[in-house]
């Protein structure tokens, strides 16, 4: 990231971009993973919404930053937005040589922990299995067995649907909403802190939905609610710049849109994390949908064509259609969730938890997983 700021080819900015992915792939799946083998089911979201919601604080202060730092043009000889790279860059570079040392990867590696709290950690998680019977393993090694069974589990390619109208709309709307904003009458520096409102907002019904998915238990319906909210917003979007030109409604539906991407994103990671076991399935399965979710920033960074200014009615629209997707989709993994909750309880009608026990041998039902007749899906 910094050396963006200081190449003056296109080939080096190519080069150090390739690096700033490749450093920069496992970061998101890594940390998501590592909440999981560290907070239940139904505590891991909120701890997850404070983390995302850096995501659209970023958002934020990208646009104060953005203003600010446009005063700093010229100084050494180069521009403000060369300063923007060089000053996000040194700060994480900074931050991870701490990181190194306080920073464990499980439970068991944790140093401020005593054998006691280490031990009761571990197994308050195993014990977590949805039925309040059996156990699940967080501390299994990847075999090709789980990374295969990850990749074809048909639930996490169905998540992807959601993952992506969340991943085309952000990235979609992060690239072009100062453009949107300064297009309703403010100036380019006063667009950017007009931005500042939005994401602030978004970062609200983040933590908002993260709290009541806590409560209620519940995943799916959230993100219907996420993807309806950013429906009506993009409908919002399409009709008063193509045909009301009303600035204030305008900006009104920027906040709805900003709401409905951002809030579903977490419950979508939750369900897929929350729904896969033994641990070394889960790292695939959370690695395989945020990979293949995020391709979507490659679709939503293309989709809002400047020629296209101010209506941006291919950017709107595909983000529509992938909404109405992303509902259908959430709908679908619901039922087939509840249908194997269904099967599991019929299964277990009649039969005590020593005879089903007595079915499997122990390694076995760890292996099993997420298929154990003791396991329970997350709606």
């Amino acid at each position: 990231m910094t050396l963006m700021g200081l190449v003056h080819t296109y080939q080096g900015l190519v080069i150090a971009r390739v690096f700033l992915g490749v450093a920069e792939c496992g970061f998101f799946p890594a940390a998501v993973y590592l909440l999981t083998i560290w907070y239940k089911r139904y505590e891991v979201m909120q701890r997850m919404a404070i983390f995302y919601a850096a995501t659209s604080l970023s958002g934020a202060f990208s646009g104060l930053l953005a203003y600010s730092i446009q005063f700093m043009e010229g100084i050494a000889g180069r521009h403000g937005w060369q300063w923007i790279f060089i000053l996000e860059g040194l700060i994480p570079v900074s931050l991870s040589a701490i990181l190194y040392f306080i920073l464990p990867d499980s439970p068991r590696t944790a140093t401020f922990l005593s054998k006691h709290e280490k031990e009761f950690l571990v197994n308050r998680i195993a014990l977590e299995t949805g039925s309040g019977f059996g156990c699940v393993t967080n501390e299994d090694r990847p075999s090709f067995q789980q990374v295969k069974a990850a990749f074809k589990e048909w639930k996490i390619w169905a998540a992807v649907v959601c993952f992506w109208a969340s991943s085309i709309g952000i990235y979609g709307f992060t690239a072009t909403v100062p453009s949107i904003v300064q297009d309703l009458g403010y100036t380019s520096a006063n667009a950017q802190l007009m931005t500042i409102p939005i994401y602030l907002f978004a970062v609200v019904c983040i933590l908002v939905v993260a709290y009541l998915s806590e409560r209620y238990r519940q995943r799916t319906p959230f993100i219907i609610l996420g993807f309806s909210i950013a429906s009506v917003g993009l409908i919002g979007m399409l009709v008063t710049r193509r045909y009301a030109r009303i600035a204030g409604a305008s900006y009104f539906f920027l906040f709805l849109v900003a709401a409905g991407f951002y809030s579903p994103f977490i419950c979508i990671v939750c369900l897929i994390a929350n729904n896969l076991a033994p641990s070394s399935k889960r790292a695939v399965g959370i690695a395989l949908l945020i990979s293949v979710g995020n391709g979507g920033g490659i679709c939503g960074s293309n989709i809002f064509i400047a020629t296209q200014a101010p209506t941006y009615t291919t950017g709107f629209g595909t983000c529509l259609g992938t909404c109405v997707c992303a509902i259908i989709m959430a709908y679908i993994l619901r039922v087939a969730f509840k249908g194997e909750n269904k099967k599991r309880d019929i299964f277990m009608e009649g039969k005590t938890i020593t005879e089903v026990k007595a079915m499997f041998a122990e390694q076995e039902l760890l292996d099993l997983g997420d298929k154990s007749p003791f396991f329970r899906y997350t709606l």
